[in-house]
């Protein structure tokens, strides 16, 4: 299975969105090729919030067999050496009462915030989280953008679910804000770091990350700083490939 050039000791994982892609974009052909040269050094895996399809949408439908791991919704789903390797469940974990509370109070709050526009999916339900739009997930990529900026001013996000940890207190949830719309709900220590413990059983001495939203509150945040990897900010994908090519390159 390994190349015998490859560092079987070392493994790179990426963030998607912001880190190997634009936002919600595809992959660019640049950034594939770079990949597949990256796996001929080193093990590559990505851990993404978003669900195994959006995956895909960006990355190509031949990730699974392409890089070694795939991690959606931050390991919830894994995929480990073009195969399935588990599957979390939020209802199984959290039950129904607490679920149904916890949507009936987001479907109230977006309710009365007015907003320049609003699509639809407003919440979108995962295996292994929750994903929470005020916007709509159905908006136009202008319409993210707009939201996004809009955002930045107004901390939408960052009040809703400063609200959400009031309400909800002691119930198990952790917040995450990610990508540009949208923020995701998950039962405490189901964050980026729930992959590790998947990696970790192959022994890896290095496991490298590369994210983008690596603030606290961001969803990078918790595994960028676990004592078990070693963190990079990149600021783009083009970022991203510099700081591999003088890591693994030069």
């Amino acid at each position: 299975m390994a190349d015998s050039k490859v560092d079987t000791a070392t493994l790179c994982l990426f963030d998607v969105d912001g880190t190997l892609t634009a936002a919600r974009q595809k992959v660019t052909p640049d950034m594939l090729e770079f990949l597949n040269k990256l796996k001929q050094r080193v093990r590559v895996g990505v851990v993404g919030g978003s669900d195994l399809d959006k995956i895909k949408e960006q990355l190509g439908d031949n990730v699974i067999e392409r890089l070694d791991y795939v991690f959606a919704e931050n390991g919830l789903v894994a995929y480990r050496f073009g195969k399935l390797h588990s599957v979390q469940n939020i209802q199984a974990y959290l039950g129904e009462e607490i679920l149904q509370d916890f949507i009936n109070f987001c479907l109230n709050y977006l309710s009365k915030i007015k907003l320049p526009k609003k699509r639809g999916t407003f919440v979108e339900f995962r295996n292994g989280m929750l994903n929470i739009s005020p916007i709509g997930r159905s908006c136009s990529q202008q319409e993210r953008v707009e939201f996004f900026e809009l955002d930045k001013k107004e901390k939408i996000r960052e009040k809703f679910v400063s609200v959400l940890k009031e309400e909800f207190a002691g119930k198990g949830l952790a917040f995450s804000i990610g990508g540009q719309i949208s923020f995701d709900v998950f039962p405490e220590g189901w964050d980026k770091r729930y992959c590790l413990g998947i990696v970790e059983k192959d022994s890896y001495q290095v496991i490298h990350f590369f994210g983008d939203k690596t603030m606290p509150g961001g969803n990078d945040y918790e595994i960028f700083t676990d004592p078990r990897t070693i963190g990079h900010v990149v600021t783009s994908p083009e970022d991203t490939q510099r700081i591999c090519k003088e890591l693994f390159f030069s």
